[in-house]
């Protein structure tokens, strides 16, 4: 008999999170030179501080918790809009967001996919002074991944369906006429400024009101976190930054 206080819908979620880190079936992690180690330490995979070999996320499991929170609460409060994630990795985060609309029955909502799935630009430092010696791009072989793949990691969960939408390419050169509407929560992991910039020049203004902005490298990203300053000031946004976790914040827009 099941008798557990958590719901089924919060059970598959809680799965669905330790299969996407592999928290459930541990792998190892690579180094700096993109080499496997063959070592597995689950506080560093739980705290996102690793760089999984085959786990579809990085981000952690309190960062995924964060996603769920800003998904469900919005369900919850009947706030309007799609999901939004600029820079997907593998895709574990946005996998997340359509579980939570699956398994809450919305089939309202998009889940939008947004990235080159080729890796990071190469810094531009004249157009973004913030951005000079970021070294990102030389990693692309392990941060770009194929748009084929991050589909793939959707119907190994099967979630890939209608309600998911890619949107591939440079951030400067999507974003501007992405046919994207109404947004309930965005979350950014664009890591560079130039890429969070994008993300909030031509996305922040259709989050609505009682939606989410999740930034998730603002701890550790000194460009990504200037970017995100840069922005508030420009807009006079007093919304309060709530930390995740010791890099990811985010904040509700009340106005």
């Amino acid at each position: 008999m099941y008798t557990s206080n958590e719901s089924p819908q919060e059970l598959y979620l809680d799965l669905l999170k330790r299969c996407l880190t592999r928290l459930l079936f541990p792998d190892c992690c690579v180094n700096t030179q993109l080499v496997p180690t063959g070592q597995f330490d689950p506080e560093a995979r739980r705290n996102g501080q690793d760089w999984p070999y085959e786990a579809e996320t990085m981000i952690g499991m309190k960062r995924l918790d964060n996603v769920e929170h800003c998904v469900r609460d919005v369900l919850r409060r009947n706030v309007p809009g799609d999901l939004v994630e600029t820079g997907v990795w593998r895709g574990g985060a946005s996998i997340l967001m359509r579980g939570v609309l699956k398994a809450y029955s919305d089939t309202s909502r998009s889940v939008w996919v947004v990235d080159s799935f080729e890796g990071l630009p190469s810094a531009n430092p004249d157009l973004c002074p913030a951005d000079a010696g970021d070294r990102l791009a030389d990693f692309n072989d392990y941060l770009g991944v194929p748009l084929e793949r991050v589909q793939a990691n959707f119907e190994r969960y099967n979630l890939l369906d209608a309600q998911v939408r890619f949107l591939k390419g440079w951030f400067r050169d999507t974003l501007p006429s992405a046919p994207i509407g109404r947004i309930a929560v965005l979350r950014l992991d664009g890591d560079m400024y130039e890429s969070t910039m994008d993300a909030f020049s031509h996305l922040y203004d259709k989050v609505q009101v009682g939606g989410y902005i999740i930034v998730d490298d603002y701890g550790a990203l000194a460009n990504c976190r200037a970017a995100v300053h840069d922005f508030r000031d420009s807009r006079g946004i007093l919304d309060p930054i709530q930390p995740v976790d010791w890099t990811g914040v985010f904040w509700q827009r009340t106005e």
